[in-house]
């Protein structure tokens, strides 16, 4: 039945209220006697190793997932899930090499680390560029995919569902980076516990379909046997969905592009390990790497059961459009509606927990960036540091505001985390390259880090749209792809520009670097082997 019955309502109000009690009682037990700008915007010194791998995850995770992913596991199977694994592997390098460089040289923001390495003009461009994907790409992004799940499992109307999110994550937000650390753990325990219910129920129902009985092994068997094409993660060219996931490139080219600039160059990413010291954020990434491996679990693997039920006659309706389309978005709407009462509120929590998790992370991060490197920086250099927390919370508000105007626009996408990916991936390959050229090459100059900048999106939209102008004469390059070649021709520029144009100011604006800040514990070590040897065996049955 599409609809919540009591009992989801009450678990859906049980999980309401114990968020909102611990965030209150998490704000008034670790509230600083004064406004403090980097205790609301990092939570300095106060964030567990545990909390800061779990807010990594829920600021991660979000409806892109739940409905997104599991969309794509229903178009093109468990390759999607690279995004994912591969995730596991950049994260131990994040932790190795990028943290370090931040903690040692008390980066906060960054746009921050920009002014430090390069200048204002370089941290403003950047800053402004990434408040535009926060707001447009990222909070629209989830806030419609979230409303749209909700809209699908319960009788509220699509627009109340962006209001009541948006409402909501505003909530957990102005509570600041500890409120938001700290309920993110509790965020996170309710996402798993409910996509592995849903997983498990969405496994035994395909065992029962197939006259196994309940039985969670018997579904996956029938799974591998029934969609066989959906088990492979490295696609060939002939493959009908070789565009979004191009063979190789997902292992060696620009998947690492896609990941190392997400999960090292992103405001809200990596705020939630600045505040800490090295050991503390190196083991709180390790854990998030751990859970990165179970996210295809309770994300890819629903939307394959559904390709599998739909193939064999079920939800013929409930997977297309009025106009007889196949929607791979609606598969994990569809499965929640098969859960009976009360299990149905435990994932109708986990999901809407993913999103409002995602939605105040990344609040936090815009609030951030405006507050530190925009409004402090060119309207109030004097401001105190309760105007700052004041300018950050409106900033919170505002930009929720703008989401939600635009959110109802992304109605007619098929994929919606394709659309993600892509679009966040005409930026990646030049930050990336600013990042990694100003953090490990002492010549690289303010100049050619401006010239990255201006020319990241300049690039990507040529590659992108050049095939159609030329009517094919171009290569039409899987998006994947067009980030590496992207990422080469510009640091490729930078390079000439910073050897050809030298300054004094570019070593002048190097990076303290000290050789011991990339030692790592015996723990960290064997956490690290853990992870990559599962990866190998995935990779190696799933070929």
């Amino acid at each position: 039945m599409n609809k919540l019955q009591q009992a989801d309502y009450i678990v859906f109000f049980i999980y309401f209220i114990a968020i909102a009690t611990y965030g209150y009682y998490v704000y008034h037990r670790k509230k600083s006697a004064a406004a403090n700008s980097k205790d609301f915007f990092l939570a300095e010194g106060s964030l567990t190793w545990w909390a800061i791998g779990a807010s990594l995850i829920a600021s991660n995770i979000s409806a892109e997932h739940f409905i997104g992913m599991s969309g794509s596991g229903f178009a093109l199977g468990l390759a999607i899930s690279t995004y994912e694994w591969m995730a596991a592997a950049t994260l131990i390098i994040v932790a190795v090499f990028f943290i370090p460089l931040y903690l040692k040289n008390k980066i906060y923001t960054m746009p921050q680390f920009l002014a430090k390495r390069y200048n204002d003009k370089v941290s403003t461009v950047m800053a402004v560029f990434w408040l535009l994907v926060y707001v447009f790409v990222n909070l629209t992004s989830i806030i419609y995919l979230g409303a749209l799940a909700i809209a699908s499992i319960s009788n509220i109307p699509f627009e109340w569902c962006i209001a009541g999110l948006c409402v909501f994550s505003v909530i957990v937000t102005l509570g600041g980076m500890k409120v938001i650390g700290y309920t993110d753990v509790v965020q996170v325990a309710v996402l798993i516990i409910g996509g592995l219910v849903t997983t498990y129920l969405a496994l035994t129902l395909l065992s029962e379909k197939f006259g196994y009985g309940s039985h969670i092994l018997k579904g996956l068997s029938v799974l591998r046997k029934e969609a066989p094409s959906h088990f492979h993660m490295i696609f060939h060219s002939d493959h009908p969905y070789y565009k979004d996931l191009p063979g190789l490139s997902v292992l060696i080219g620009g998947m690492w592009i896609n990941n190392l600039a997400y999960w090292g160059c992103n405001q809200y990413i990596t705020q939630r390990a600045l505040g800490a010291n090295l050991q503390t954020a190196r083991k709180g990434i390790l854990f998030a790497a751990f859970l990165k491996l179970l996210v295809p679990v309770i994300a890819v693997l629903p939307g394959i059961v559904m390709f599998v039920l739909h193939k064999n006659g079920m939800f013929q309706q409930e997977m297309t459009d009025a106009a007889g389309v196949i929607k791979p978005d609606h598969a994990y709407p569809t499965l929640m509606n098969l859960l009976p009462p009360g299990l149905k509120g435990v994932a109708f929590a986990a999901l809407t927990a993913a999103i409002v998790a995602s939605l105040a992370g990344k609040a936090n991060s815009i609030s951030t960036i405006f507050s530190l490197d925009i409004y402090q920086k060119y309207f109030n250099r004097e401001a105190s540091e309760k105007k700052l927390v004041s300018v950050g919370r409106w900033a919170v508000i505002i930009a929720m505001l703008l989401a939600a105007i635009v959110t109802p626009s992304l109605r007619s996408l098929d994929q919606a985390y394709q659309f993600i990916q892509e679009y966040v991936g005409f930026i990646s390959p030049g930050v990336l390259a600013i990042f990694l050229l100003g953090f490990f090459w002492k010549r690289t100059t303010a100049g050619a880090a401006l010239t990255g900048a201006l020319l990241t999106i300049p690039i990507s939209t040529v590659l992108k749209f050049l095939p159609a102008w030329t009517n094919g004469a171009f290569p039409d390059y899987p998006f994947l792809d067009r980030m590496s070649i992207t990422f080469v021709l510009i640091v490729v520029l930078m390079i000439i520009i910073s050897i050809t144009r030298p300054t004094k100011e570019a070593t002048a604006h190097a990076l303290e670097i000290d050789k011991s800040m990339f030692r790592t514990t015996p723990g960290f070590i064997a956490g690290s082997i853990i992870i990559i040897g599962i990866l190998t065996a995935l990779y190696t049955v799933f070929w």
